[in-house]
């Protein structure tokens, strides 16, 4: 998805009408629009560190303090970002770059508006609330069927902290389920293994007969889309909740 920028023809348009197609037309529309080779993430985690370094603190550093907060850099990582960078980039500008992203992370967001920020993040819909399979969930999941025809492809929404219960795929022949992160950060546990966190492009692929759970980490929402392995006599088996002391246990 491309990167829309008119900042610099807003601002400098008449005066250097070239720096300014530079700025919106090259650097935001190009460079950082290139994201099947860095992420919008990792490009604002490496330009917050830049300016951070220089000294900067400018209306500038704040528009890429708020990007980086808009592209899925939490409160915990912009501090340990900006702890790690302190040491290389020296103590006096780490401490003006927090007073900024104390300010910025601090700003009070309702659910509703973390919700349309994660949807406006991916190419598909959130849906409707899950109620059909609600009993099977702790915390308020959505569903939005991409396609029900040949396999069932499904989107699976998850709000921070939600997660669905403990659960096995059963069929005769074939089945399991494939499950592909395409937006937030999440987690997916297997029985007596470690959780695994998926974040965008992550996939996991889940085979018949093994007890696992899916859910969305703390403080992120967490979207991925779950792809039925067509099999025979195909069925879920649904088992006991992730308890909160399970769940918390999760870095």
């Amino acid at each position: 998805m491309a990167v829309k920028q008119t900042a610099g023809r807003d601002s400098l348009g008449e005066f250097a009408p070239e720096f300014a197609r530079l700025n919106d037309d090259v650097l935001f529309g190009e460079i950082w629009s290139r994201e099947d080779k860095l992420s919008l993430r990792d490009r604002s985690l490496v330009t917050v560190t830049a300016l951070m370094a220089m000294g900067l603190t400018d209306s500038s550093f704040r528009y890429h303090l708020m990007s980086a907060k808009n592209n899925g850099i939490t409160k915990t990582e912009i501090a340990e970002i900006l702890t790690h960078a302190a040491f290389y980039a020296g103590w006096p500008k780490a401490w003006a770059a927090f007073n900024m992203a104390k300010e910025i992370w601090s700003e009070n967001i309702t659910d509703s508006d973390e919700k349309t920020k994660h949807e406006n993040s991916m190419i598909f819909p959130i849906g409707n609330p899950n109620d059909g399979f609600a009993q099977y969930f702790v915390g308020q999941s959505y569903l939005y069927p991409v396609s029900v025809s040949q396999v069932g492809i499904y989107n699976v929404t998850f709000e921070p902290k939600c997660r669905n219960n403990w659960h096995i795929h059963n069929a005769k022949n074939g089945g399991g389920q494939i499950l592909i992160c395409i937006a937030g950060r999440g987690y997916y546990q297997e029985w007596g293994k470690k959780a695994v966190l998926m974040t965008q492009g992550d996939v996991i692929n889940i085979p018949v007969g093994v007890k696992h759970w899916h859910g969305a980490a703390k403080d992120s929402w967490f979207s991925h889309i779950a792809v039925e392995v067509p099999g025979e006599e195909c069925s879920n088996q649904w088992l006991e909740a992730v308890s909160d002391e399970e769940y918390n246990k999760l870095d």
